[in-house]
């Protein structure tokens, strides 16, 4: 009886052996993939373009002005950040045929009345938060671009819808920038520094229209 007793238990020790090592390790850590690294992609400047355009009481002024360098940011297909520099000296007017004119008007525009560009011959703009836009329509703006634009070397935040798409190793972004001046401290001829302007006023508000292309 003892001796059943003894082979009953042994066969018993066997089998919780067997079925402890066939256990599987519940233990084990889950393997969380890692995030995706965020490659950079320079802004190729000679496929770049910005254009400004300005109001007035009596009329309206536009022209060009061009990136000094720049990179855009890109973790799979989204881009995530970004900065850029643009050249102020580039300025140039659209607009006006006359010459002498012309010269005139970009001359005042690089002065310290508006961009004082001897002290501050570049902007630069830099991206804190890119934000899809829901549903947005083919060939509408697809985000929302968020970023710091540095102007005469005071900062402010600016938001604007962009379109942006990236593909095959090119990254692409296109918007239009309201732009307050007047939080830069361009002065000349603006209602929120000086009274009585009348038809001489100019508008505090401008619109940089972007079109920026990087590369891989």
């Amino acid at each position: 009886m003892k001796k059943l007793v003894i082979l009953a238990s042994l066969a018993s020790a066997v089998m919780f052996t067997a079925t402890a090592g066939n256990t599987p390790n519940t233990t084990t850590a889950t393997e969380v993939a890692a995030p995706a690294k965020a490659r950079a992609f320079k802004v190729d400047v000679a496929k770049s373009d910005l254009k400004w355009h300005a109001k007035k009481v009596t009329g309206e002024h536009m022209g060009n002005i061009s990136l000094k360098s720049g990179q855009m940011l890109i973790e799979g297909s989204k881009v995530t950040g970004g900065t850029f520099v643009i050249d102020m000296n580039t300025i140039t007017c659209s607009d006006i045929k006359d010459a002498e004119y012309n010269q005139k008007l970009v001359g005042h525009l690089k002065n310290d009345d508006f961009f004082g560009v001897d002290k501050h011959p570049t902007a630069t703009f830099k991206i804190t938060g890119v934000k899809p836009i829901a549903k947005a329509a083919a060939g509408q703006p697809n985000h929302t671009v968020t970023g710091d634009l540095t102007i005469k070397g005071i900062t402010n935040q600016v938001s604007f819808p962009a379109t942006i798409s990236v593909k095959n190793g090119v990254a692409s972004a296109k918007g239009d920038v309201t732009i307050n001046r007047a939080k830069y401290d361009v002065r000349y001829a603006s209602t929120s520094f000086f009274d009585s302007l009348g038809d001489k006023a100019i508008y505090d508000d401008f619109v940089v229209t972007l079109d920026v292309t990087a590369k891989q």
